[in-house]
């Protein structure tokens, strides 16, 4: 054989397979685009929709963490400012922006100051209320645990958002400490008894504002109040000085003292 022929003889299955190498990457490449395409598209639908899950921690821990603000915060769908304001929306507000609530001084003077609630911002506040804002009226003596801020902070994030895609698995959640009778909740207090029982309660509470630890109940709403106090009579709320000054008061009382704290 000569030297032209072997040539041919060795390369030809060589050019074959290059040819089929060839069409094959082809067909890969085109793949690819379509992958590539396919992928843009998920991805811009993934942007374009509400996302729950996040970055900070976990929410579904942080939900349990929760339960130690659900006495004076809500949070979902129907949430309402009680003792404390909604926390629909948190993230990214002007701090002290719920409407028709009464702020401390302290946070209106950080409202004053352009502040909004950043991750970062709210970590620092949870943590220890008192660092940032002074004089808040918030009775919560912070979390210690970076861990269980992140989680909170996670389960938060889920009601940041349009208020439309609020978790419909996750109603407003509020916690009532004690289940009173109806009658109970019903009273109309005397509020100007409550302003004479009132002298007692403000020997340590400031109707202008927390001090030194001692939060504010001015302004609570007429229901919370009463709750909030049966479960200290009830034993339910651990203070010790609170358990005792409840324990004195009758049902007229402490809705005559929830019906002066709610407007002074």
């Amino acid at each position: 054989m000569d030297m032209e022929k072997r040539r041919a003889h060795v390369y030809a299955p060589r050019l074959i397979i290059l040819t089929c190498e060839a069409a094959a990457v082809q067909r890969l490449g085109d793949l690819a685009r379509k992958s590539v395409q396919a992928l843009c598209l998920i991805t811009s639908f993934w942007l374009a929709t509400p996302v729950l899950a996040n970055e900070f921690g976990d929410a579904k821990r942080g939900e349990a963490v929760y339960s130690q603000c659900a006495a004076c915060h809500q949070v979902g769908k129907k949430a309402e400012s009680g003792i404390g304001p909604a926390l629909n929306n948190i993230f990214d507000r002007p701090v002290a922006d719920v409407s028709n609530f009464k702020y401390s001084e302290s946070l209106a003077r950080l409202r004053s100051s352009g502040m909004r609630w950043t991750f970062e911002q709210l970590d620092a506040y949870i943590e220890n209320p008192r660092a940032l804002a002074s004089q808040t009226s918030m009775g919560f003596a912070g979390l210690a645990s970076k861990q269980d801020r992140a989680d909170l902070l996670a389960y938060l994030r889920l009601f940041s958002g349009n208020p439309a895609d609020l978790p419909e698995s996750a109603p407003t959640l509020s916690v009532s400490e004690v289940s009173l009778p109806a009658d109970i909740l019903a009273l109309e207090g005397d509020r100007a008894y409550g302003e004479y029982l009132a002298s007692e309660c403000l020997t340590c509470h400031q109707m202008q504002g927390s001090s030194k630890g001692v939060p504010s109940i001015t302004g609570w709403p007429q229901k919370q109040f009463v709750v909030a106090m049966h479960a200290y009579k009830q034993k339910k709320r651990p203070n010790a000085i609170m358990q005792m000054m409840a324990g004195r008061l009758a049902d007229e009382e402490i809705a005559a003292l929830a019906a002066y704290f709610a407007s002074p």
